[in-house]
């Protein structure tokens, strides 16, 4: 990783084996001394040796006036050079889509005569299989199409290809898309990103500070919800009454979300106490564990533990028990987070 520095020695191997992350989870030190390095325009070698995946990221690189000193890249250039080969890969996969749906078309018509509709629930095993059927949907999609995407840590660049894949030919369509998000997209860099570069009337974000579960429905005629948690199975729904009802959570949702527009939904009120801190109170009173309150909310569970701090300082507690008994007793989750 460190060639630059005269090789991989033992010491360079083991910091390197020790502190693996994608770049989409950039570690609390790199981003720290990345912005360092954009404030002032250098940084010294020596000081980023606390953060190897600066350089394993390539974002900086050595400074030709003095080798001890290294220079920042541009966050721009730096993102752009990461979602090129994504797009690219986006290209690809749409000629082969292409492709297979022309291999397949003799065959439509020999299944389409049938008078009595059929799976209307289909089980889909497999990653290949779940696209393929996501990929018909959007393809046949002309009206609107509405997905609840819960916020996740897991193979975030794939989930990005999977969203640029699937919008792009939809709005270009002109097919309105509604998104639900949880809150904590609203600090994600390459959320953001993604969600900038479809700025289009017809295009629609909204968050919310708890989700269920990832579903997307098409034209109000088919849905998809996975199965299990490592998304190798999912269900495609057809039938009219499921859909509609997964149509009417959606809105349900949706009416309760806030706009991206809108501004952060995490502004301290003035009883001092930020909506997704209501929203932890409310769990821990309910008796979810840290890890299970921070799966739910979306973020991680060393930031839903400093949310916990801070309420407890809010509510002047000294204790893990000590806090439930002042939540019940603050009255805090009769308030409606958001209003004051």
């Amino acid at each position: 990783m460190f060639r630059t520095l005269g090789g991989g020695d033992l010491t360079t191997n083991r910091t390197k084996a020790t502190h693996p992350h994608a770049i989409t989870e950039l570690c609390e030190e790199g981003g720290r001394l990345y912005a360092n390095a954009l404030r002032t325009g250098r940084i010294a070698r020596a000081d980023v040796e606390p953060a190897p995946c600066l350089m394993e990221f390539a974002l900086l690189h050595p400074d030709p006036d003095d080798v001890n000193w290294l220079r920042p890249v541009p966050p721009s250039v730096a993102l752009a050079r990461r979602l090129n080969p994504i797009e690219r890969e986006i290209t690809e996969r749409r000629q082969t889509s292409i492709e297979l749906a022309e291999a397949f078309e003799p065959f439509m018509a020999l299944s389409a005569g049938g008078a009595e509709p059929t799976h209307s629930i289909t089980v889909l095993e497999g990653l290949e299989r779940i696209n393929a059927a996501l990929d018909l949907a959007t393809a046949q999609c002309q009206i609107e199409m509405l997905t609840v995407q819960p916020s996740g840590r897991r193979r975030p660049e794939n989930r990005l290809i999977e969203g640029l894949e699937r919008d792009r030919p939809l709005i270009e369509r002109g097919v309105r898309i509604r998104t639900l998000y949880q809150h904590t997209a609203r600090y994600s860099p390459e959320r953001l990103a993604y969600m900038d570069r479809f700025t289009d009337g017809k295009v629609e974000y909204r968050t919310i500070d708890e989700l269920v579960e990832r579903l997307i429905i098409c034209d109000e005629t088919v849905a998809f919800i996975p199965v299990r948690d490592d998304r190798q199975v999912a269900l495609e729904l057809r039938h009219p009454g499921l859909v509609g009802y997964l149509v009417k959570v959606f809105e349900f949702m949706w009416n309760r979300a806030v706009p991206l527009t809108a501004g952060t939904p995490y502004e301290t009120a003035p009883d001092g106490i930020t909506d997704i801190q209501h929203s932890i109170a409310k769990l821990l009173v309910e008796g979810h564990v840290d890890e299970a309150i921070a799966r739910r909310l979306g973020m991680n569970v060393r930031t839903c533990r400093a949310h916990i701090a801070k309420l407890a300082t809010a509510l002047g507690s000294g204790s893990r028990a000590q806090l439930g008994y002042l939540i019940a007793q603050s009255g805090i989750l009769q308030q409606d987070p958001g209003t004051g």
